[in-house]
């Protein structure tokens, strides 16, 4: 006879793990999208310019003309 205390689905403990679980991933939702746009801004996110061109022709994105001609106006820059 353990009648619904027993029973931890029932009634008010459904609702209660319900509203933790909503809680948890509501705090995790959060922090993922402030990290998400911190770590996408500023000069850290991709690096200079000339870092970036390098990465593009090491992964192959770009042939050595294209990257020799764009290193070629990035120092032309002010």
């Amino acid at each position: 006879m353990m009648g619904d205390s027993g029973n931890m689905l029932s009634g008010g403990g459904l609702f209660m793990w319900l509203f933790w679980l909503l809680l948890i991933v509501i705090i995790v939702a959060v922090a993922r999208a402030l990290v998400g746009n911190r770590s996408a801004t500023g000069p850290a996110a991709g690096g200079s310019p000339l870092e970036i061109l390098q990465k593009r022709y090491a992964r192959g994105e770009i042939d050595e003309q294209e990257f020799k001609r764009r290193r070629r106006e990035l120092k032309s820059q002010p």
